[in-house]
């Protein structure tokens, strides 16, 4: 194909997917990390790594120089449990802006920009049953965590940023559900630790909480296809297949795992109890407004414009739990 593609944050879950089917499709890409001692392996040679942070403007422009399209799914690190909720956003924000103008520098064709359905989810409270692109998160919504936050305030700034750029780039953004799948490596794992904690019989019992689930696989197609797409300039596309609870996935997992499910619980667990393990674990604090709530996202959208057709999230579910089994063994 002879393109380029920059593709930030290689060493992560999605990003990781990401480099690998562009490589598999044939492009030449390039991937930022953090540190020099995380550089991922490419035997195919035509995977270059460079060093740069979030944080800092150092390497960016060097990263992005040529490129055709850029891929911005790196987040920050850190942050979660911080009682200064800055810690998590200002990087997400400032970052996304660092990637922004070295990219509009350079004149790529496009930036694709992961965010989250986090970011385009209405309150706990809200009577939206089908949430659709034309959502966005209140930022100033109670119990929003930090998490939560980073993301509406960083695709909200590339936005803004867009809306005062005149040039040829043009920004879309992706925006996820619960990501699950298989693993390519045991780093920066993200939401597939729920998939583990439930097989490794972490988990006391199944709350009542339920996920728009996305594979992996079929996030990493969406990337590509609204990064080439002309239907996809200025849009944002959800990314989701189907809602399971996990009550359901648990189910799912016992089905057609057999004896190395043996661990999974089989027993709901009571809403009063989860809101006491809450007391004392800040990451279950953050999503006790959900207990018992089914708010649906759509990704019709990316369907009807783009083509995208992800596998059913009990597929999913199960290729990611496999996955960990044989990562473990």
């Amino acid at each position: 194909m002879g393109e380029t593609v920059l593709v930030t944050g290689g060493t992560g879950f999605v990003a990781g997917w990401c480099v690998a089917e562009l490589l598999r499709r044939g492009y030449t890409v390039r991937t930022t990390v953090r540190s020099p001692a995380k550089k991922p392996v490419d035997p195919s040679g035509r995977l270059t790594v460079f060093v740069a942070d979030l944080t800092s403007e150092a390497g960016w422009d060097e990263a992005v120089a040529g490129c055709d399209y850029v891929l911005h799914v790196a987040s920050p690190l850190g942050g979660g449990n911080s009682k200064d909720p800055d810690e998590l956003i200002v990087p997400a924000r400032d970052g996304a802006l660092r990637v922004l103008k070295a990219a509009t520098e350079a004149q790529v064709k496009r930036v694709v920009m992961t965010s989250s359905c986090a970011a385009a989810t209405p309150p706990p409270s809200s009577e939206v049953s089908v949430i659709d692109e034309t959502v966005w998160t209140d930022i100033e919504g109670e119990r929003l965590n930090a998490y939560r936050k980073s993301k509406v305030v960083s695709e909200r700034a590339a936005w803004r940023f867009m809306e005062s750029y005149e040039g040829p780039t043009t920004l879309t953004t992706v925006l996820p559900g619960a990501v699950f799948g298989p693993v390519l490596s045991a780093d920066n794992l993200g939401s597939v630790q729920v998939i583990g904690r439930l097989v490794r019989g972490r988990i006391l019992g199944v709350p009542r909480l339920g996920f728009n689930i996305v594979d992996v696989r079929d996030l990493a197609d969406l990337h590509l296809r609204a990064m080439t797409s002309t239907r996809a300039a200025g849009q944002r596309f959800i990314a989701v297949s189907e809602f399971m609870w996990m009550a359901d996935v648990a189910k799912e997992l016992r089905s057609k795992l057999g004896a190395p499910a043996d661990k999974v619980p089989a027993r709901v667990l009571p809403d009063f109890l989860f809101r006491l393990i809450a007391l004392f674990d800040p990451g279950v604090r953050a999503v006790t407004p959900n207990l018992g709530r089914k708010h649906l996202h759509t990704s019709e959208k990316a369907q009807r414009l783009l083509g995208w057709r992800p596998r059913p999230a009990a597929t999913t579910v199960v290729d990611c739990a496999e996955s960990l089994l044989m990562s473990a063994t």
